[in-house]
């Protein structure tokens, strides 16, 4: 087991590389992502056309932490948002999303968080994923954080995923929050979606 505990066999969908490197673009120019790629460990970026070693990705997200410990909350946000629009433009078709509109909020989101369960694998990798209720989400052994410790929560990317597809799917006052983070010595980190006022 390497040193910062990341699973070697694990896989993760590529978004959580390929959307995380154009913010850090767009915040530092292309100089600066090849500087944190090298830190990171990485050669490249994948093509996108399958998943990836979870443990890339690990390794950037906490090399961006690390590096930017101020800015890597909003760029991870950012990531997640665009992460979840990758999602809506083409991995749910649009008469699905279309229904989803449609419905009460409660089913809504009972639908979906069955439809994210059931693709958990793409960003949760070899940590486990259990929505115990339409609201309240839960990784265990979460792969992007593993072996860390921080004082607040840090799972800004994750949060900001399925935030975003709530606001488009659910309710446009959905907010996704982690109350608990594994890098903060709970067992789970722990997503709570709640509708905020506007």
């Amino acid at each position: 087991m390497p040193e910062d505990g990341a699973d070697q066999t694990g896989l993760i969908g590529p978004n959580a590389i390929l959307q995380l490197l154009p913010v850090v673009e767009e915040y530092g120019g292309r100089r600066r992502v090849t500087e944190l790629m090298a830190n990171a460990g990485l050669t490249g970026a994948p093509d996108g056309k399958s998943m990836i070693p979870e443990r890339d990705a690990a390794s950037l997200h906490r090399q961006l932490r690390h590096e930017e410990p101020g800015a890597a909350i909003i760029l991870s946000k950012i990531a997640g948002q665009r992460t979840a629009a990758y999602i809506l433009k083409h991995r749910i078709p649009r008469p699905a999303q279309v229904v989803l509109k449609t419905l009460p909020a409660s089913l809504a989101a009972y639908i979906l968080a069955r439809a994210i369960s059931q693709h958990a694998w793409t960003f949760a990798g070899s940590g486990r994923f259990r929505a115990l209720t339409p609201w309240h989400f839960q990784i265990e052994n979460n792969p992007l954080i593993r072996g860390e410790t921080h004082r607040d929560v840090t799972c800004h990317w994750h949060a900001a995923v399925f935030e975003h597809l709530y606001r488009a799917l659910v309710h446009r006052r959905c907010r996704a929050v982690e109350t608990k983070c594994g890098c903060q010595g709970h067992a789970r980190c722990e997503f709570e979606i709640r509708l905020v006022r506007s």
